[in-house]
């Protein structure tokens, strides 16, 4: 950056942010977000709170945990259930006359994220 550049300010780089561990997968979460994860056992419209918080920046230096932040967590609302799309799974041996072809669909659960608590 030279003398006459001012410095960049990004309205998403100031906005705090949280990574989160559910389901074995982490995500990177800002309050309004609606993700997909693997299913939890609740109901739609329940508010849940994710305890297993990684990371928390955005606003001065970012809080790293080891592994997790103590006293962060990230409330969120469960919106729906619902399954994922059809994963066509197809094993094959050539020459050999051995052909599967199987499907899979994922369980899943979509949250809208209501709080960062840190």
């Amino acid at each position: 950056m030279t003398d006459t550049e001012a410095p960049r300010t990004d309205a998403k780089a100031a906005t705090p942010y949280a990574i989160v561990e559910t389901g074995g997968k982490q995500y990177r979460v800002r309050v309004g977000d609606r993700l997909s994860v693997e299913k939890l056992p609740h109901d739609p419209g329940v508010e849940i709170t994710l305890d297993r918080v990684l990371m928390i920046g955005g606003e001065g230096p970012a809080r790293i945990g080891t592994p997790t932040v103590a006293g962060a967590s990230v409330s969120a609302t469960i919106e729906e259930q619902y399954r994922g799309e059809k994963i066509v799974v197809f094993k094959y041996k050539a020459k050999k006359r051995y052909r599967r072809r199987t499907g899979h669909r994922q369980s899943l659960t979509r949250l809208a994220i209501t709080a960062i608590n840190a």
